[in-house]
């Protein structure tokens, strides 16, 4: 199992850092996903479903994602996925944003990704967490660019 727990201080409100979790902007911040459909339930609910494709090494892999856990509270925001890719690997997200003043919020994106059956697993060790950590690095620096532009 990769797990990992990251930080960053972003120089905008948490409102705007938090738009881009949207359903009309996760692309913006996420260029790999190609589709993101909601499928059941309503938008940013506990329980929403949505239909995902997703660019994973060269590769188009289709999945359904939920929404765990969603609080949008002007001082604190956050939202949690779970989805099983391919059929194998068991992937938990948290993004949450705490406001620290008008224009700074710090952004926590935290996971993990466990083999959902031995292939999966077995990449998982094959891998020792140098791509996962270097997905995680690329989406914090998006999430800035994009939120501080």
């Amino acid at each position: 199992m990769v797990e990992w727990t990251e930080q960053q201080l972003i120089n905008a409100s948490i409102e705007d850092v938090w738009t881009l979790f949207s359903d009309a902007r996760l692309q913006t911040i996420m260029p790999q996903l190609e589709k993101h459909q909601l499928i059941e339930g309503h938008p940013n609910q506990v329980g929403s479903k949505y239909a995902q494709q997703n660019r994973i090494k060269g590769r188009v892999v289709n999945y359904v994602m939920e929404v765990t856990s969603y609080v949008d509270r002007p001082d604190f925001k956050q939202k949690d996925l779970y989805f099983v890719p391919a059929g194998l690997f068991q992937i938990t997200l948290s993004f949450v944003f705490k406001k620290l003043d008008h224009n700074q919020t710090l952004f926590v994106y935290s996971g993990s990704n466990r083999g959902a059956n031995l292939i999966g697993r077995t990449l998982l060790k094959l891998d020792a967490q140098n791509s996962s950590k270097q997905e995680v690095l690329e989406l914090i620096e998006r999430v800035k660019k994009a939120a501080e532009s």
